[in-house]
């Protein structure tokens, strides 16, 4: 997670110069969603037709991607506990670890590397061409077969409720952790194959 306003301004920026609508992401339920339908939300909210939306997106895009690398040395990454033992763990087993983010490729590399993360991964799927997560998730899973083999298992860890409705929309395993800001018992409700408050509780534990 960051504390810091690099990617908000970044939208706010982007929306502003693509569309001349002065607004920003607050209000919007955005946890667990795609930067494309976090952006497309907030312009709707003001006005902006769906057809304009879409007229705009590459631009916009790429207007969010300058405005963070641009802005990079300002994020202020956390790493939740034991997530760095976590993935050392798994990936000396032999596991291909990878990335499935709704953030735009740049900003989500530019906030891993901000925490020194990014040598653990070495495959992603982000958000520049899909609106929904279910489409983010099916990305990384056909990479993931690809790459190992379609009997090969797919797991992803997540902490928010659209990460294991993602998960199960593409017959994948899923661990829910309660470190973002949905608690336990609201992923613990939707039955992913393992629920945790921590990081910690998964070490040794995940093959």
């Amino acid at each position: 997670m960051t504390r810091d306003l690099v990617h908000w301004n970044g939208l706010r920026r982007a929306m502003y110069e693509v569309y001349g609508v002065d607004t920003t992401i607050e209000g919007i339920p955005y946890q667990g969603k795609t930067d494309v339908a976090i952006l497309r939300a907030a312009l709707a909210r003001c006005g902006v037709p769906a057809s304009t939306f879409d007229a705009g997106l590459e631009r916009v895009l790429a207007a969010v991607c300058r405005e963070v690398s641009a802005n990079a040395n300002g994020i202020l990454a956390e790493v939740c506990p034991a997530v760095p033992e976590l993935l050392s763990q798994v990936s000396v087993q032999g596991n291909l670890l990878g990335v499935a983010s709704g953030n735009l490729e740049t900003v989500g590399w530019s906030k891993i590397t901000t925490v020194g993360l990014r040598n653990f991964f070495s495959v992603s799927s982000f958000g520049d061409r899909c609106e929904l997560r279910t489409a983010i998730f099916d990305n990384a899973a056909t990479i993931a077969k690809k790459a190992l083999g379609n009997d090969c298992s797919v797991c992803f860890i997540g902490d928010t409720p659209d990460d294991i409705l993602a998960a199960r929309y593409v017959n994948a395993n899923v661990v829910a952790v309660s470190t973002g800001t949905f608690e336990f018992g609201e992923l613990f409700r939707l039955n992913p194959d393992v629920c945790c408050r921590s990081c910690r509780e998964l070490l040794g534990k995940l093959h």
